[in-house]
């Protein structure tokens, strides 16, 4: 009997190995090549391949599930489509388990659930219904580690809805390796991805997180699913922020707030008005920004802090902002502007747990280091929107209108946004707040310094 071939394969990255080394060369990870079966080159089949044409193929008009919760629906594109394979990832104790508990006394109402656990027993996962008030008769759990006696249950059963906690637990019994080995992760992902083609069953995946937040297993189990939904925040906050890295189904660009309570997750319809709650007044350093998520304007608060440093090379510490646009940022303004940055420590923190990365975000990043530079506070009632550019030319930015008039509704009384975009804006429209535009970082400082001096002479009147 002729040997079978193997090969070995990092569980971090997936990249293949000939024969087994110490350090995986395309991730950088010590000790994750493990050793498997090769597949097999002969190409063999019994299984008919059926085609059709575009136009021959009918779908019912109700392809997706409301899961009783708007920020899911949100962030899922309108709904759990059937026959999805989503996967839900974290960090430990962030609320994953949660909210998938919770959508199932929604789902459960008129379609039957089964939750598929291979880390708690029933009877935990009963206590934790019960905290969460999850009492819907139509929930069914299994709690078992044999991914193939799970699927033939399912076959057996046909749930409308399955939720897999989580899948790094399960394994299939013809592989010899282990429960969360690189193999048993991607061979039991595939394994439900095919349950769910065929039966048009949506199913929900668990994933852990490695050590670096990335997805725990190979990289190859985010492209089998149809959508990456990833769980973010401090779990020493409440605020939980749900973000889709992948989506087949819809734009990657929502978010969804929750806000985590004894009773479980609740959804925050105003995530503006949570993020600027309990923002100090007279304070320096401290500035508005307007971010576009997906279809959804964001007001955040940007907090800097730039204090005389003790190193030979200031420390530059960065919160929720990217690191390398926070140095960019500090270049043009001491080149442009002529605020001299070198002999300070910067440190910037987006408040909420909220990560921008959105270019607009700039301008407010900017205002923010100019009046903890001069310390001088902005103006509580003003917020600024605009990208930075290498000369400190403020660019435009899109949806210009949908950020103002988000800031007008929260009650913010000015904007400076860039001159360019004024010419986007409905000029028969009454925002119901000052516009003010301006072209470079110079003119921005001034327009902030003149509705300074102008709001000071109105209180002495």
């Amino acid at each position: 009997m002729a040997k079978q071939k193997t090969l070995y394969l990092c569980s971090e990255c997936g990249q293949e190995y000939p024969k087994w080394v110490g350090k995986c060369t395309a991730c950088g990870s010590w000790n994750t090549v493990e050793e498997t079966a090769a597949p097999s080159s002969k190409v063999s089949s019994s299984h008919t391949v059926k085609y059709s044409k575009l136009s021959e193929i009918s779908y019912d008009e109700d392809v997706r599930y409301d899961t009783g919760s708007a920020e899911l629906n949100r962030v899922l594109g309108g709904g759990l489509v059937k026959g999805s394979l989503v996967l839900l990832s974290g960090d430990p104790g962030i609320g994953k388990s949660t909210l998938l508990l919770q959508i199932c006394n929604f789902l459960g109402k008129d379609r039957q659930v089964l939750y598929i656990s291979g880390e708690e027993s029933r009877r935990q996962i009963k206590l934790r219904a019960e905290r969460l008030h999850v009492d819907t008769d139509n929930l069914s759990l299994i709690a078992d580690t044999d991914c193939g006696a799970i699927i033939l249950a399912i076959q057996q059963h046909k749930p409308d809805i399955v939720i897999v906690d989580s899948i790094q637990t399960l394994r299939l019994e013809e592989l010899s390796s282990s429960a969360g080995s690189l193999v048993q992760v991607r061979e039991c992902t595939n394994a439900f991805m095919h349950l769910a083609k065929t039966e048009e069953i949506p199913i929900f995946i668990v994933g852990h997180v490695n050590k670096d937040g990335g997805i725990a297993g190979p990289k190859v189990l985010e492209h089998i699913v149809d959508t990456v939904l990833y769980f973010e925040g401090d779990k020493q906050l409440s605020y939980r922020i749900l973000r889709a890295e992948k989506n087949r189904f819809g734009s990657t660009n929502e978010i969804g707030v929750f806000r985590m309570s004894d009773s479980g997750l609740a959804e925050v319809p105003n995530p503006s008005a949570m993020l600027l709650s309990g923002r100090p007044g007279g304070v320096s350093g401290i500035s508005i920004l307007c971010s576009m998520e997906g279809t959804r304007p964001i007001l955040a608060e940007v907090q800097a802090l730039v204090s005389k440093t003790g190193f030979a090379t200031p420390r530059r510490v960065s919160n929720g902002f990217d690191y390398n646009r926070l140095c960019l940022i500090l270049a043009v303004l001491e080149k442009r502007t002529g605020y001299v940055f070198s002999m300070f420590d910067v440190y910037i923190n987006i408040i909420g747990g909220l990560r921008i990365d959105e270019p607009a975000a700039d301008l407010a990043v900017a205002a923010a280091l100019y009046s903890g530079l001069i310390d001088k506070p902005l103006p509580e009632e003003m917020f600024l929107i605009g990208e930075i550019g290498l000369g400190g030319e403020i660019r435009s930015t899109s949806h210009i209108a949908q950020r103002i008039k988000e800031g007008a509704r929260l009650g913010f009384k000015v904007c400076i946004v860039p001159k360019a975009a004024l010419q986007a804006l409905d000029k028969s429209e009454h925002y119901g707040i000052s516009i003010m535009g301006a072209s470079n970082l110079q003119q921005a400082f001034k327009a902030i310094e003149a509705y300074r001096q102008r709001k000071t002479q109105k209180e002495i009147e």
